[in-house]
């Protein structure tokens, strides 16, 4: 009988560091797991840019791909994604395009657009209206949560941030700010220095060997249903939307891709991955204390700050938690899949079905590294299990 699960599942990885652990060790951690989940049956592994984030060790995503790409066979290995606003269009496409001369047919390079200008002018101006020394909210408007067929759609988080720590930290990474259209031009770019025929704006043609003529992947990664997405669409190329980060807007940004989608060379038909929190053990009850600590961790994230590593489930129970750090990070917390593999299966079916995914894109972290590899263990069996 044939599993009622046709989609695959492919890996997210954050390169979580955890309490009393090194960056060393979370590295090491990275390459073990893409080897296992390589054999577990996954699809894709991916790993994420982060910067100055000490919670996290994916802060050189091409870097990273080309060792898990070294130390595995046949999965596909990819960013989730790049930030266009650090690097320019030339060099993603070198740096791309290098690791898929000596991986062909196993690189996909996904694309996100950093364009946080006005994000920055809005907190900034929450910032001049809180209590001096406080953290600024992002100053969104409010949404009301609700559920979609069994998914939890949660309402729009705040975001509480030091905007001069968040500049200065833009300004280490090298951000440039950009308008709107310039992330289509960016994509444009990259695919012109793979076609071979990019032009400047005056007509010079440049070209790159070490991106000309690669087979890697293109995709547009979309937390929201602005340019991302439409750009994704526009240019007929898959998505990944990001129900693990915001969850709130993932119905949007998956609607809005499918409106502005049009067929190309590569994709006749939209093509979506949507992005999972998940921790599975053998049961409910083991799976809750496993995920226990990622509150603390996601809310450090969240807050821009990043200092509070992946805690053990003894940590996390006596970790000070307040009403304002679990109001921070509830859409998080409430959107995890988390328990045994029936439980887990049931959730992904309803998340699969609402969003109408091609493929599921799973990330996992745990304290203990076992545990992690054997949560996609148990996942990839049960998702592949007949009937």
């Amino acid at each position: 009988m044939p599993s009622e699960n046709p989609v695959p599942l492919s890996v997210l990885d954050l390169v979580p560091l955890t309490s009393g652990s090194s960056a060393v060790e979370a590295l090491r951690n990275t390459i073990d797991l893409a080897q296992q989940v390589e054999r577990f049956g996954y699809a894709r592994y991916w790993l994420a840019e982060h910067h100055l984030t000490p919670s996290v060790a994916s802060a050189a995503p091409a870097v990273l791909i080309a060792l898990v790409s070294d130390a595995t066979r046949r999965i596909r290995v990819g960013s989730g994604a790049v930030q266009t606003a650090y690097q320019t269009p030339v060099v993603i496409a070198e740096q791309f395009g290098t690791i898929a001369h000596i991986h062909p047919g196993r690189i996909d390079l996904g694309l996100g657009r950093s364009s946080v200008s006005k994000f920055i002018d809005k907190i900034t101006d929450s910032a001049t209206k809180s209590t001096a020394g406080q953290p600024a909210t992002s100053g969104l408007p409010a949404s009301r949560p609700c559920v979609v067929d069994g998914l939890p759609i949660p309402a729009r988080p705040k975001f509480l941030f030091d905007p001069h720590r968040l500049r200065r930290q833009l300004e280490l990474v090298g951000y440039r700010d950009a308008a709107d259209d310039d992330y289509t031009l960016q994509v444009r770019a990259i695919q012109a220095f793979i076609r071979g025929d990019y032009r400047t704006h005056d007509g010079m043609h440049l070209r790159t060997p070490t991106a000309e003529g690669t087979d890697m992947e293109l995709w547009i990664v979309a937390a929201s249903a602005g340019e991302s997405a439409r750009t994704a669409g526009k240019l007929g190329l898959p998505m990944a939307a990001n129900y693990h980060s915001m969850p709130t807007a993932v119905l949007d940004t998956v609607r809005a891709y499918r409106a502005a989608f049009r067929p190309s060379e590569t994709m006749r038909e939209p093509h979506v991955m949507v992005s999972a929190d998940v921790v599975v053990a053998d049961d409910d009850e083991i799976a809750r204390r496993l995920a226990s600590g990622y509150g603390p961790w996601a809310g450090s994230i969240r807050r821009g700050e990043g200092v509070t590593p992946y805690l053990t489930p003894a940590e996390a129970a006596s970790f000070p938690w307040t009403e304002q750090d679990r109001a921070l990070v509830a859409d998080r917390v409430d959107t995890q899949f988390v328990g045994s593999p029936t439980t887990v299966v049931r959730g992904l079916r309803t998340l699969r079905d609402v969003t109408g995914a091609d493929e599921l894109l799973i990330t996992t972290v745990t304290h203990d590294h076992a545990a992690r590899v054997r949560s996609y263990e148990l996942l990839a069996q049960a998702w592949a299990r007949p009937g």
